[in-house]
């Protein structure tokens, strides 16, 4: 007798032509998929009361051709002003390539365009090839009182380009994406704004044969969106990558920077550390194009040694248990570990789900010896760096995850299996989208102390709306504390219910005392909350930099970091029923 056939939604698997909607939205790659799997799909079916008949027919899914028609806002004027300084090719008018440079990669995004709501557009996308372009353009802006905004690859989920007062856009990924200089004395490369983390790391893992370098290096920064985002994008928004508790987060890779502002070019020094007066680079990290515009940015790298690499993993019987293990981990004075996750019971269920463990003879085994569903915690992790230091780093790992009653999984290569599919975890979202499935995210930051007040409280929350799901992992870690990130997944298509539970988690965030974001950004969408978080004394110095750089305010206005907010973001109710 022949096995009864799985049954697989109906995903879609082909590439959207280049101008529709869902081009918009799709993350990376056009040809790029990730489908959920079986036990991902379950998890959906159970959590949801679904059945195989509501994932037979997408809906809404983007794939008709974009057809909106929404001229330029910019008098001609300015038009031929801007094709003067850089070019008729370099100028872009079409409604398309206005709603690419200004929606990101968030869930916003991808509702609005699914529902063909098409706002807050730029006058025009301009592509410069220079500094010396960026600068000529911003001089004419900011006499004509045009705003700015600038785009590097896309993958803000913050709504941190978004052109909600206009103006014009510049595009830094088209021409300003090169290396500047490899210094391997001094351990550092030198690259413009807009180049791609994967070139980035193409250029040192091969030094040798590219710089005739000694060795093979790494930056060490690796976020989620490494594949299709911008460096530029990543110092602005204070990013982090996933071996970042071992390489630090990219205010600790930033040696130095250069921004075109109004008042001119801005630049910092490169010196290891220096003790004259405050740090330049770290008050213009973060700033996310409202004190200038990042040109170039000099970087430190690390010796690129993958065969010294060393990978763990490990099953907690509780929460309690494993926040204890990674605390004492973290400050145990013996080294960092590169990689280090440790997800919380409802994460790790669906993890088992998702690596077919749950239901099988090895699971029934873990129950038994006290490892039960929705208790248990999953951490998975690695240590980079020379031979010696990470055998050292796993070791003692290891035995403070067995002094906190964890089983191994280190054979089981779970740390391998996470690191195959890192960074194509994104492509998922528009597959469930496309069934009435909503898969979103919003971290923040914590010390160990507040982590399980904070961690209850956003849970609290979202589990007091009906079949949410609420997944949280932390992934950066320091002796002081770490991060928070939740993964919350409901059945949404409505823009206003998505925003209601979105800010829901926001002031759960803020109420539990958390900082508002570790290495999302603040764009506009969580600017509302900054002034709450760092206090009104930290915000007027903000203020006092962006009058400094910015007196006419042109650079990214709007509500980016909490300024010139309107009064539905003030009352942090931005995006309900009367967008904008």
């Amino acid at each position: 007798m022949s096995k009864k056939r799985r049954f697989t939604p109906d995903w879609i698997e082909q590439a959207p032509s280049p101008h529709s909607y869902r081009s918009l939205f799709k993350w990376g790659d056009p040809h790029g998929f990730k489908h959920p799997n079986s036990g991902l799909v379950g998890l959906i079916k159970e959590t949801f009361g679904l059945s195989d008949a509501d994932f037979i027919r997408p809906q809404q899914t983007g794939m008709e051709e974009f057809n909106a028609e929404i001229p330029s806002s910019l008098e001609s004027r300015h038009i031929e002003a801007f094709t003067n300084i850089l070019g008729a090719e370099n100028i872009q008018t079409g409604a398309y390539e206005r709603v690419r440079a200004s929606y990101g990669g968030g869930m916003i995004d991808a509702l609005r365009l699914r529902q063909h709501i098409i706002e807050n557009l730029p006058g025009a996308v301009l592509s410069p090839r220079s500094t010396e372009d960026v600068q000529a353009v911003m001089q004419y802006c900011d006499a004509e009182r045009i705003p700015l905004y600038v785009y590097g690859a896309g993958t803000t989920v913050t709504r941190g380009t978004e052109a909600v007062q206009g103006g014009v856009t510049l595009d830094m990924s088209r021409h300003i994406n090169r290396l500047v200089a490899f210094d391997e004395v001094d351990q550092t490369i030198t690259v413009q704004a807009g180049m791609l983390g994967p070139e980035l790391e193409r250029l040192l893992n091969t030094a040798p044969e590219t710089f005739h370098a000694q060795r093979a290096y790494t930056c060490g920064h690796f976020p989620q969106s490494f594949m299709h985002s911008s460096i530029g994008g990543w110092v602005v928004t204070r990013g982090a990558g996933q071996n970042s508790t071992y390489y630090g987060k990219i205010e600790d890779i930033v040696l130095s920077q250069e921004y075109v502002t109004p008042r001119g070019i801005f630049r910092t020094p490169g010196y290891p550390r220096s003790a004259t007066g405050p740090d330049f680079d770290q008050l213009m990290m973060g700033s996310e194009g409202s004190f200038g515009v990042l040109t170039n940015v000099t970087l430190r790298v690390f010796r690129y040694t993958p065969r010294n690499t060393r990978r763990f993993g490990y099953l907690f019987r509780t929460w309690e248990d494993a926040l204890a293990a990674a605390r004492e981990a973290l400050q145990g004075e013996f080294g960092m570990p590169s990689v280090f996750r440790l997800s919380d019971p409802e994460e790790t269920d669906a993890a088992l789900r998702i690596y077919h463990i749950h239901g099988t003879p090895a699971d029934a085994a873990l129950r038994k010896v006290g490892y039960l569903p929705m208790q248990r915690c999953l951490l998975l992790g690695s240590a980079d760096g020379d031979a010696a230091y990470t055998r050292l780093v796993t070791r003692k790992i290891g035995a403070i995850a067995r002094s906190h009653h964890a089983f191994t999984l280190t054979p089981f290569q779970v740390t391998r299996r996470w690191e195959k599919t890192r960074f194509t975890d994104p492509y998922m979202r528009e597959d469930l989208m496309d069934f009435g499935i909503l898969i979103d995210t919003l971290e923040c930051a914590v010390t160990w102390e507040q982590a399980p007040e904070v961690h209850a409280r956003v849970r609290d929350f979202v589990k007091s709306r009906p079949r949410t799901v609420c997944m949280t992992h932390l992934s950066h870690l320091y002796p002081q504390g770490a991060n928070l990130y939740f993964i919350f997944m409901a059945r949404i298509t409505d823009i206003d219910e998505y925003l209601a539970l979105q800010y829901g988690i926001l002031e759960a965030i803020q109420k539990s005392g958390a900082a508002m974001s570790h290495h999302h950004g603040i764009g506009k969408q969580t600017g509302p909350w900054l002034e709450g978080q760092i206090g009104t004394e930290c915000m007027d110095v903000i203020r006092a930099l962006k009058q400094h750089f910015d007196p006419h305010n042109i650079l990214n206005p709007g509500g980016t970091l909490g300024m010139d907010m309107n009064a539905d973001q003030r009352g942090k109710r931005w995006g309900f029923r009367h967008r904008f």
